[in-house]
């Protein structure tokens, strides 16, 4: 039995229009998070058969192959859910996401630094990558991570709570190489109200990184 499986979308395919259009929400979801799926299975698969023959030689690839198919298949689950046809506009207390919008302020100074932060992260990915909103629970606050690929340049440890999918798969067919208009848009579409949920989760379990025995 495969330890992953793709979750279905919390929309239908149409959900995010203007912003996003149908086919590459099709795509993106049917195609490319599902490949990341089966990449992670795949490698398991391929790491307990290692394991069985003691046969270590692909260990670097294997490891490697893990680590990029399993970040994008969280990666993404994580992006279907931060996004929302009813979305956009910054978080606010009279919409019941004020310790979020607190957080930000504190962690940032203001929204508009903070927006213009991940904006810029996430449209400078050099090739492919992501721009990451994340709880970092060793100062208790808040970090934009720019990250490569799915998985590097990232603090060991930060949860990511808001993430912006800067590979050109998640935008070509609609803004082709114009990835900072798309993430300008992705603004848009913004769902707080997941955001809010991951903020408080991942505090309520910042205190899990151990420093010390």
């Amino acid at each position: 039995m495969a330890t992953y499986t793709l979750p279905e979308l919390p929309y239908d395919y149409a959900a995010l229009e203007p912003v996003i259009n149908p086919q590459i929400v099709e795509l993106h979801h049917d195609k490319h998070h599902a490949a990341y799926v089966k990449g992670a299975n795949d490698t398991l698969e391929q790491l307990e058969e290692a394991r069985d023959k003691e046969a270590w030689g692909a260990i670097n690839g294997l490891q490697k192959n893990l680590a990029f198919h399993l970040s994008g298949h969280i990666l993404h689950s994580i992006y279907w859910h931060n996004m929302t046809g009813d979305g956009g506009g910054e978080p606010l207390a009279a919409d019941g996401v004020g310790d979020l919008a607190d957080a930000i302020t504190e962690s940032f100074g203001t929204f508009a630094g903070f927006k213009s932060q991940l904006t810029k992260a996430s449209a400078t990915t050099q090739g492919s990558g992501w721009g990451v909103l994340a709880y970092e629970p060793l100062s208790g606050k808040l970090i934009v991570e720019q990250v490569y690929d799915h998985q590097g340049n990232v603090g060991q440890g930060s949860v990511p709570i808001l993430v912006f999918d800067a590979w050109e798969h998640a935008f070509y067919l609609q803004y082709k190489n114009q990835k900072v208009d798309f993430i300008e848009a992705m603004w848009r579409v913004v769902n707080w109200q997941d955001v809010a949920k991951r903020y408080a989760a991942a505090k309520e379990r910042g205190d899990v990184l151990l420093l010390a025995p």
